[in-house]
């Protein structure tokens, strides 16, 4: 019987039916790894993937430090000037003591809403650009046949103002609007409810510097309330005193 040619190079010929080796799956993740390597222009190691990522991390901080605005000026100088005078003015044992204004709340009457259907578009769109705040459309708790009011209908608007917006809305009130109006003489000393709060009206809208005059459509007037943590009207005077609210001088009204 004649034996099987061998290979020129000695090795005895596979047979054609012999299993192809398999390939595990820790080098089949391996290959594709260096596929999406070479895709996206080299081989990323470890230690290159971390330092990116350090170096987005490091750059994202920046970024945030640099876009984070700074304190309001009225609220910095209260935390620097104004509560320590109160400290040492009405002798309290903690800063924490110190009053401090809470909240502010603006409240804009409608009563042409009544024949003015368009009075309930921009009188809210005034509010909000004086105060940077959208405000609540305010409805009617009861009917009053006097005034031919509905329960439920709307007669206002208002905006409660708290924090950054708060210390912004005071410093342009106190420093910008109050001293345009025209024979100023500052506001009334009386008006405080016995606990520290603060009331006082505006008689139109057209004195603070976000409204242009030409798109005034109508004079309105508007309430404001600056709600602050004092125990008494004392207290509450020489708050608003020292954050710049130019009171009358006594004897003197507005």
């Amino acid at each position: 019987m004649a034996e099987e040619p061998q290979s020129k190079g000695g090795d005895e010929k596979q047979p054609v039916d012999a299993p192809k080796p398999k390939r595990s799956a820790r080098s089949g993740a391996a290959a594709s790894g260096e596929r999406s390597a070479s895709r996206s222009g080299g081989a990323a190691t470890p230690r290159a993937r971390s330092r990116r990522q350090a170096g987005a991390e490091a750059t994202a901080g920046a970024n945030g430090a640099a876009e984070r605005p700074a304190k309001p000026r009225l609220a910095q100088r209260y935390l620097d000037e104004i509560r320590g005078t109160l400290v040492r003015e009405f002798g309290y044992s903690s800063a924490m003591q110190a009053p401090k204004p809470v909240k502010v709340v603006v409240n804009m009457g409608l009563g042409e809403a009544l024949t003015n259907a368009r009075a309930l578009e921009t009188a809210p769109a005034q509010l909000g650009a004086i105060t940077g705040q959208r405000p609540v459309i305010t409805k009617a708790r009861r009917s009053v046949a006097g005034f031919k009011i509905r329960e439920g209908m709307s007669i206002g608007c208002m905006v409660t103002l708290r924090g950054r917006r708060m210390y912004e809305f005071l410093d342009r009130l106190m420093n910008l609007a109050l001293p345009r109006i025209r024979d100023f003489r500052g506001t009334p000393r009386a008006a405080f409810d016995g606990k520290g709060n603060y009331s006082m009206g505006l008689r139109e809208q057209a004195i603070f510097p976000e409204l242009e005059y030409g798109s005034i459509d109508r004079t309105r007037g508007m309430q404001v309330t600056i709600t602050t943590t004092a125990e008494s009207d004392r207290e509450g005077f020489r708050l608003l005193e020292l954050l710049g609210m130019p009171f009358a001088r006594e004897g003197q009204g507005r």
